[in-house]
């Protein structure tokens, strides 16, 4: 057999588990579209907007902090959006039977879960769902094996695995009225129910395991927040950054609220108040709403003299896309595959930022993206996100200089300054 051959095979797994991850990575990208929704209702729902030290609406601000507080739950409502969200984006050709089957997996594995609360402390003991001792005549919910957001999306992808191979499959005639798309929420179901009593041996190991390395993370400070900066921009290349975000963001550690409530993860932790939480999200914003649009000026500058009019209209856009709503994948993949060594430069400097802004003592988060808009719903939660703008603006001059300098210096190929015969050929096609 010749070496071709050999390797054949093994490219082609490649290719398929590659692609497999990017598509992964995508179908996340549904329910993180729901966030800013859940962060602007539960911003709204805070004490000082309709709340006692707002407008003094208390009951409006239940409305919106509960309507927010659904969507956060991460117990409940993300594990549930992250289900739904990669079994719709994994499945091909979804229907809404694809949702279905995974939320009745979902639903079945949440319970189950839910009948095996772990062993109250001395001198507590177990009385329904509530852990009480009789002594002070206090009580508080017990708690249980909880893989959240993990979780969800394990579901999510048995049950798109599930709805691809069940969904045409035709039983014997007295069965025909489950044929098809109504067998898969009951194979789904059975599945849930499983994945639920294994998740109640494995994850105790697994979970430790995972929040130890993000508490690791954690305790490395600025360093820490630096290497998460620099490993999700570079991750961003082959769409995989969501894998990295998704513990971290929405299930490493834990806040209780004023009404005793447990939120995990630095953004739900962020947007309860947690003066702890936003390691891994404040240095984003001098990133995405300044050097971005920066470095979009920059390869503006240096596009040809008779197609820079041209390119300001694209990076102005793209800049402004960054600069308002934290979107930055316009502006990255402009320059990452035909750039790749400013997208290296991006990636360090990204990582940079996350250290340095956390290391000045801001605290600042987002429900979707750290762009304008979360900035200023989010103004009085964080702690000195006055300083976002002057360490932005610095970081502004930063990637300006270096792009500018990069592209010209080593004739780069960025929007603006390919060769004719390539505009040329585009056009055509």
């Amino acid at each position: 057999m010749s070496s071709a051959g050999a390797t054949a095979p093994q490219t082609t797994w490649w290719h398929g588990f590659y692609g497999g991850l990017q598509k992964m990575g995508r179908s996340l990208q549904l329910p993180v579209a729901v966030l800013p929704a859940a962060g602007i209702l539960n911003r709204l729902g805070q004490p000082d907007v309709f709340g006692k030290d707002g407008l003094g609406w208390d009951n409006v601000a239940k409305v919106f902090a509960s309507a927010g507080g659904a969507l956060l739950d991460s117990t409940l409502g993300l594990p549930m959006l992250f289900c739904i969200g990669v079994a719709i984006g994994m499945a091909k050709k979804a229907d809404g039977s694809t949702a279905l089957a995974a939320v009745v997996g979902f639903l079945v594995y949440y319970k189950v879960l839910h009948a095996f609360p772990e062993h109250c402390k001395a001198p507590t003991v177990l009385v329904s769902d509530q852990c009480v001792d009789y002594s002070s005549a206090k009580s508080a919910n017990a708690t249980y094996q909880n893989p959240g957001v993990l979780g969800g999306i394990l579901i999510g992808l048995m049950s798109a695995w599930l709805w691809v191979r069940f969904h045409r499959t035709k039983l014997v005639d007295w069965l025909g009225f489950f044929n098809g798309r109504r067998l898969v929420p009951m194979i789904t179901a059975l599945v849930g129910m499983l994945t639920a009593v294994l998740a109640l041996w494995v994850w105790p190991p697994i979970g430790r395991g995972l929040n130890d390395f993000s508490q690791n993370l954690a305790d490395l400070g600025a360093g820490g927040a630096g290497i998460f900066g620099l490993f999700n921009r570079a991750l961003l290349l082959i769409g995989m950054h969501q894998l990295l975000n998704t513990f971290v963001w929405f299930q490493f550690g834990e806040f209780t609220k004023a009404d005793g409530t447990i939120v995990h993860g630095d953004i739900p932790r962020f947007l309860a108040h947690d003066p702890t939480a936003g390691q891994f999200q404040s240095g984003f914003f001098p990133i995405m709403m300044f050097a971005l649009p920066a470095a979009a000026l920059a390869i503006a500058h240096a596009a040809k003299p008779h197609r820079r009019k041209e390119i300001y209209g694209l990076m102005l856009s793209v800049g402004l896309t960054s600069f308002v709503t934290g979107v930055t994948e316009p502006i990255e993949y402009s320059f990452a595959y035909i750039a790749p060594a400013l997208y290296g430069v991006h990636a360090l400097l990204t990582g940079a930022s996350m250290a340095v802004t956390w290391g000045l003592g801001v605290h600042d988060g987002f429900s979707f993206s750290a762009g304008l808009i979360d900035y200023v719903i989010n103004w009085s939660l964080a702690t000195k996100p006055w300083l976002i703008i002057i360490i932005g603006l610095c970081f502004a001059a930063v990637y300006y200089t270096l792009f500018r300098f990069i592209i010209v210096k080593f004739d780069l190929k960025t929007p603006g300054r390919e060769d004719e015969s390539e505009v040329e050929d585009v056009t055509k096609a």
